[in-house]
């Protein structure tokens, strides 16, 4: 997929402020600090459009970017960092929520993790909250090219094991480097399109 034109459309805390074109939905979930602007950039062909930083839990809203006028890509605040405190933390949540329980226009989930460790309690959590809701998942493992060749096939069976991915769920190792992976969520967002 050539992506011609990229606009952040819409930047909401509630349901009232999200898009109203029926546009086809994608989310991006995963930790703080777990890739996801980097992710978005290297889909999108840009070099710092999400704002990526060393501080994490830098987002605190859902980030819908327009991408060739046909769909959205959207930027949630990433979980699992100790310095947000547990009041937003909390409001960050019940937003996600809200989006997910509502969202008809929603195709499909990229849960990222990070290649390099084992999924988090916090990863776990949210892989099955989304299989909860019966949400398309895809779990993206950021930051492969981080990791041995020869401890490839090690990680690739701890992510899965832990996550208790079943034969045939999507999994995806990505890189932002190497742009691997890219080709594979095009084609998962194309199928919906």
């Amino acid at each position: 997929m050539e992506i011609k034109t990229v606009e952040l459309k819409n930047i909401a805390v509630r349901q009232s402020q999200y898009p109203s074109d029926k546009k086809c939905e994608f989310l991006l979930v995963g930790r703080s600090n777990v890739g996801k602007s980097s992710f978005i950039n290297t889909l999108i062909s840009r070099k710092n459009y999400a704002r990526t930083s060393s501080k994490p839990g830098k987002t605190q809203t859902l980030n819908f970017y327009f991408v060739n006028e046909l769909f959205y890509l959207i930027d949630v605040p990433g979980y699992g960092y100790a310095k947000v405190d547990k009041g937003t933390s909390k409001k960050m949540g019940m937003m996600i929520e809200e989006y997910l329980k509502n969202r008809s226009e929603l195709k499909h989930v990229f849960l990222l993790v990070d290649y390099r460790h084992k999924p988090t309690e916090d990863d776990v959590l949210m892989y099955n909250f989304l299989k909860y809701y019966n949400l398309n998942i895809t779990v993206v493992a950021t930051k492969y090219d981080k990791v041995t060749k020869n401890n490839r096939l090690k990680q690739d069976k701890l992510i899965r094991d832990t996550l208790k991915l079943q034969e045939g769920e999507n999994f995806i190792p990505f890189s932002t480097i190497s742009k691997k992976g890219k080709d594979e969520i095009f084609e998962i967002i194309e199928n919906y399109l």
